[in-house]
C-alpha cells in the first residue's frame, strides 16, 4: 500500500480481534513511531509497549472514550515531558502516533488513540517516571470486520476540500 492509499484508507479501528500480532509487526510499528519528525529532532517521546491484557484494561480506564485499549492485541502508551513547558512535545508525539497508525494501517492491523486522562492513575499502573507524563495511548489490532481494510469510506467522514483549504488568505 502506498501512503496516499494509506491516508485516504486509514480510519478507526477500536473493536478487535483476540489474534495477538507478530513480533515483526509489533517491532514495525514502533520502528515507525522512533522514525517519526520531531522539532529539533528532540525525539521527546518515549513508548511503553503493552500486550498485558489486564495492564491494558487497566489504562482503558484511564480515559472516558479509551475502552477499546482493553480488546487491544498491543496499547502503545506514548509517555513524554510535560508539554506546558515545551509546547511543540504535543506536535512532535502526535507524529509519532501518525506515523505508527500508518504503518500498521499498512501491515492490516487496525488502531484508534485514546486520550489518557487519569495521568496519576496511569503512572501507577505503567510505572513511569515522575518528570514525564502522558496524553495518549494507542491501541493496535487485527479489526474484528476485515471488510474494513478494503472498502472506501463512507460519504460525509470529511469535509469537503474547498470547506477546509482557503488560499492565501481566508
Amino acid at each position: 500500500m502506498n501512503v496516499s492509499d494509506a491516508i485516504r484508507l486509514k480510519r478507526a479501528v477500536r473493536k478487535f480481534t483476540p489474534e495477538h500480532l507478530p513480533e515483526e509487526t509489533i517491532l514495525a510499528i514502533l520502528n515507525a513511531g522512533r522514525r517519526a519528525q520531531s522539532s529539533k529532532n528532540t525525539q521527546p517521546w518515549h513508548f511503553i509497549a503493552i500486550t498485558d491484557k489486564e495492564i491494558l484494561k487497566q489504562l482503558s480506564e484511564c480515559g472516558e472514550w479509551a475502552g477499546h485499549l482493553a480488546g487491544a492485541a498491543l496499547g502503545v502508551a506514548i509517555v513524554h515531558p510535560d508539554p506546558s513547558e515545551k509546547f511543540q512535545v504535543l506536535l512532535d508525539i502526535g507524529q509519532s502516533a501518525a506515523y505508527m497508525q500508518l504503518a500498521a494501517w499498512e501491515l492490516g492491523v487496525g488502531s484508534c488513540i485514546a486520550t489518557i486522562y487519569q495521568t496519576e492513575q496511569a503512572r501507577a499502573i505503567l510505572l513511569f517516571p515522575q518528570e514525564l507524563t502522558i496524553r495518549f495511548a494507542l491501541s493496535f489490532g487485527f479489526p474484528e470486520a476485515v471488510e474494513v481494510l478494503e472498502r472506501p469510506p463512507k460519504k460525509g467522514g470529511r469535509k469537503d476540500f474547498d470547506e477546509i483549504v482557503h488560499w492565501d488568505h481566508w
